[in-house]
């Protein structure tokens, strides 16, 4: 899970269009602290663009009372994969803190065409402590340059997508929405802002059926980029996004489990085919402490 406006120079790819559809789809954790169960989500995911399928991949994510790990992996698929046979993975960990997610540690990789995208992160009390990127950024003077400040209080790509939501009610409402989060994904610091739109009823293949929040996604750039790029222009236009928010069932986390918009090419939707929510012992959460 990567960020398409960080790799301007493989945008014509739909791998990156895949990265984007996960990552943009990512709403705030700005939750306040409640207790939580243990649980782990084991999910599956389809990328289709104009109704073709271009890419699939899985998503696990462990969640325990204080602390959580999150792993991905996805390809190309179909027709796509005659043109780039690229695999990547990433993987997020980090703590709940005041209900928020706080990341400590963050990769990314993607391999296409015999290329590698590589991502590495260490984060502190939501800082940036210490990153690497290859290939690293092509030195360009329309490009607004990324401040210290600009890498304080943020989190990964990752982590972005987990969205502890507060309060005892329902957390698959209106709540889960309405928030602004602020990304680092090494190379591009942004904002993603989201607000309500209504509510759904999903049905996954195996696993969830039940309601989805569906709120819509904003994306705001904020240094790291090349104003006068067009994907950037697009994606600041955009206006059609939303993510539909599903629970971890046992938790009050709520993570997407469809994300949609509009592409060059077509309707570009992101689909759970597989959403499974297993709960876990509590004495996992007191393992973890005691590590």
């Amino acid at each position: 899970m990567s960020v398409l406006p960080q790799r301007p120079h493989c945008t014509a790819r739909l791998t990156a269009l895949a990265a984007a559809l996960c990552v943009v789809a990512a709403l705030a954790a700005d939750a306040s602290h409640t207790a939580a169960a243990q649980a782990r989500l084991e999910a599956e995911y389809t990328i289709t663009v104009s109704g073709i399928p271009v890419a699939r991949g899985n998503w696990v994510v462990d969640i325990t009372e204080d602390q959580y790990t999150a792993a991905a992996s996805g390809k190309t698929t179909g027709l796509l994969r005659l043109f780039s046979g690229a695999h990547a993975t990433s993987a997020s960990h980090g703590t709940f803190n005041g209900g928020r997610p706080v990341p400590m540690s963050y990769a990314s990789d993607i391999d296409y065409d015999r290329r590698i995208d590589d991502v590495r992160m260490v984060l502190a009390g939501g800082n940036v402590k210490d990153f690497s990127v290859v290939p690293a950024v092509p030195p360009t003077p329309d490009r607004i340059p990324v401040s210290e400040a600009d890498r304080r209080g943020v989190v990964d790509p990752m982590t972005s997508t987990i969205d502890r939501v507060g309060g005892t009610g329902d957390p698959v409402s209106p709540a889960a929405c309405n928030r602004t989060i602020s990304v680092f994904d090494g190379r591009v610091r942004y904002d993603l802002r989201s607000e309500f739109k209504r509510m759904e009823r999903v049905k996954a293949d195996k696993g969830y059926v039940g309601p989805a929040v569906v709120c819509a996604v904003y994306f705001i750039p904020i240094s790291g980029y090349v104003p006068d790029r067009a994907l950037i222009k697009y994606l600041i236009a955009l206006h059609d996004a939303e993510v539909w928010l599903a629970p971890i069932s046992g938790t009050r986390v709520v993570v997407p489990f469809r994300f949609s918009m509009p592409t060059p090419l077509g309707p570009g939707v992101l689909q759970a085919t597989r959403f499974v929510s297993i709960p876990q012992p509590a004495r996992r959460a007191a393992m973890t402490k005691t590590q």
